[in-house]
This record gives C-alpha cells, sequence and structure tokens, in this order.
C-alpha cells in the first residue's frame, strides 16, 4: 500500500493548471483508484480558481483527498502535511504535477488490463530488496548512466534477489533519484521522517533526500523500464523563475549534503521541513 502525495500551485500566471489536469488523469489510467489498496492526497499551496475546481471535483467523487491551503508554503513542506497522514508500513511517493506515466491499468470500456501498475512495480522492488530507501521513475532527460564519467551521474545496474517463478527485476542505483515520480519506502521514512525545505529557494528537497537515504543506510534507484514524459516545455517566466532559484540553491545544497555526509546534522526532519 502506498500513499501519493502531490504538491500543486497553479496561478493564472504560471498556466499550471492544465499539467495538473494531466497529470491527474495520467494517474487516473495508470492506478486503480477505488480498490483502496493506495490513496492520493493533493495539498493545493493556494491555487487559481481553474484547479480549485478540478480538485474541487476529483474530492468530491472520492477519487482523492485534497487538503487546502490559504498560500503557497514550498513543495517539500506541502509534501509533509500529505506524508503525515501516512499509516504504519506504508510507502510514499512524491509526484510532481507536470508528468504522465505511459502504463495504463485500463484498456477499451475501462476494462482492467491483466499487470501490475507501476506503483506495484515498484513496491515489489522494496520488497525485494528491503536497502532501497529511494525508487523513482526516470524521465528521459535525467543523465545517469554506468558509463557517465561524472562520478554525481555514474549509475550501477542491479539485479534484485529472485526465486523461481519471479519476474525478473533490474533497478539503475543512483546518487540522487529525481523528484518527478519517487517512492519512499516506509523504512527509509522511519529514519527520514519528512522533506527537508531550503528556505525560500527552489528545489533540492529530492537530492537532499537521497543524500539523507544514503547516510542513513539505504540505497536510491531509479526504476527505468516504465516510460514517463515530463509535461512541462519550459521556456516562460515561471522556467526562468525555477531556473534562477535552482541556480542559487546549489551552492547552499552542497553545504547540507556535506553536513549529513559528515554526520553534523541529523537526517531525520520533522513535518515542519526545516
Amino acid at each position: 500500500m502506498a500513499l501519493i502525495a502531490m504538491a500543486v500551485w497553479d496561478t493564472e500566471e504560471n498556466g499550471r493548471s492544465k499539467f495538473t489536469k494531466d497529470t491527474l488523469n495520467s494517474l487516473g489510467q495508470t492506478i486503480s483508484v477505488y480498490d483502496g489498496k493506495h490513496r492520493i492526497v493533493v495539498v493545493d499551496n493556494g491555487s487559481c480558481q481553474e484547479t480549485k475546481a478540478l480538485l474541487s471535483i476529483v474530492s468530491y467523487s472520492n477519487w482523492c483527498q485534497v487538503i487546502t491551503l490559504p498560500e503557497n508554503i514550498g513543495t517539500a513542506k506541502a509534501i509533509n502535511k500529505a506524508w503525515q497522514l501516512r499509516k504504519p508500513g506504508e510507502n510514499c511517493v512524491k509526484m510532481d504535477n507536470d508528468v504522465v506515466i505511459h502504463q495504463p491499468v485500463f484498456g477499451e470500456d475501462d476494462n482492467p488490463i491483466d499487470q501490475d501498475s507501476w506503483i506495484d512495480i515498484l513496491e515489489e522492488c522494496i520488497k525485494r530488496e528491503p536497502t532501497i530507501g529511494i525508487i523513482g521513475l526516470k524521465r528521459k532527460d535525467c543523465i545517469e548512466t554506468p558509463w557517465n564519467t561524472m562520478e554525481w551521474y555514474r549509475s550501477e545496474l542491479v539485479m534484485l534477489p529472485h526465486e523461481p517463478g519471479q519476474r525478473w527485476l533490474i533497478v539503475e542505483k543512483v546518487h540522487h533519484v529525481m523528484g518527478t515520480c519517487q517512492m519512499y519506502s516506509s523504512a527509509c521514512l522511519d529514519k527520514l521522517g519528512y522533506l527537508y525545505q531550503m528556505g525560500e529557494l527552489y528545489g533540492f528537497d529530492d537530492a537532499l533526500a537521497s543524500v539523507r537515504a544514503n547516510v542513513a543506510g539505504f540505497i536510491t534507484v531509479h526504476y527505468p523500464h516504465i516510460v514517463i514524459d515530463h509535461i512541462d516545455p519550459g521556456g516562460d517566466a515561471y522556467y526562468e523563475w525555477k531556473k534562477q532559484s535552482s541556480g542559487l540553491a546549489m551552492k547552499r545544497f552542497n553545504v547540507e549534503a556535506q553536513a549529513y555526509r559528515l554526520g553534523y546534522k541529523p537526517v531525520y526532519c520533522g513535518p515542519e521541513g526545516e
């Protein structure tokens, strides 16, 4: 069982309501949302009326739970609001609101396809190899490969434990799991607690979580066998703001990461995200 958490900050200026709609549609096509096995919690960071209307529909249909905030508190802190609802033994997914997953579990006329969904496969990977702390679907623009000459981006293919009759599962061990769609094992969250947010700076909560997980004794991996698309084309003012903010945050990320690695800072973070 897993809790899927998604933070949403859609404004009339950034025009991201269409991405949220496509992402929610993708979730509805790739997991069964009514069998009670997995839960979806969307945290609204003070979005525009178009997104509020969309979230009202999915909430009313019991498709997912919506937590409405009066203002934007940041992605990590918003995800933490959802993760506070985690049940004992429940894995958690951090998912951005601009991704489409190409692995449907329903065919024509909404007839179920005889296959496990991506979220079930990720949970099976964790069950097979309990040292996996974070496992994510791999975007097409990620550059981790076993032959990359840069250590941070050099990966290692790992075949997971296997018993006769089981499907073969191969993951890609990496230093950083991109936060577009990543699952945190329950055991890892017991050690890490919640995501850490670097003040008002944008991003790097996923990269810091990977560092924290490694320090806590877990490995971080991609499951690259399911195709996903990052549907935000960029090139607008919002993209430029994210790019500039990320550049400013890089220096602090390096300081924070080193503090975790050297043991100066505990890997556990409370729900306040600081």
